[in-house]
């Protein structure tokens, strides 16, 4: 590393690289799509005009989304809510995703990656941060899509039940 300062609006993280978990980000336009919804980033590094690498520290929450489409139209959407995990700990590869994370919900298919995407905008009218949700809630809203069956939402009563649980160590 030089003595230069980082460019403006660039994160500097001093720890090293293989604590961190790396998800790759790529922009084609109305080709191939990767990105956020949200998530905490500790670290970003610019690899093209086109890919940028992201990372996130241990026990971190963020929400990866995927698309690409064809001539004809979309071929792939899929949603991943992901917690990152710390060196040694065990984790599921999700693509993309370096080493992998402790998956929270996981769907693919347009109609279900936008309804999760109107349940993380129902989360934030309460006013709270989607990094911060209970863990089981993203179980939970992945479990009843899957079935085809309306979830229940998330309240400020249901986030004040879960960081007392959180306080306690449950």
């Amino acid at each position: 590393m030089t003595g230069a300062p980082p460019a403006p609006g660039r994160r500097i993280d001093a720890r090293p690289r293989a604590a961190l978990t790396e998800v790759e980000l790529i922009w084609i336009e109305k080709r191939l799509e990767h990105w956020l919804r949200f998530g905490r980033i500790a670290g970003e590094r610019i690899l093209t005009r086109k890919t940028r690498l992201v990372s996130f520290r241990p026990g971190a929450v963020f929400a990866f989304i995927r698309w690409s489409s064809n001539d004809y139209g979309t071929v792939h959407s899929r949603i991943d809510i992901l917690r990152a995990v710390g060196p040694g700990e065990p984790c599921s590869t999700a693509p993309f995703v370096r080493p992998g994370g402790e998956i929270y919900l996981s769907l693919k298919g347009w109609p279900m990656v936008s309804a999760v995407l109107a349940a993380i905008n129902a989360i934030e009218a309460v006013g709270v941060d989607p990094c911060d949700v209970a863990p089981d809630h993203w179980r939970h809203l992945h479990n009843r899509l899957t079935a085809g069956v309306p979830a229940r939402p998330y309240t400020a009563e249901r986030h004040a039940a879960w960081l007392k649980r959180k306080a306690l160590g449950q």
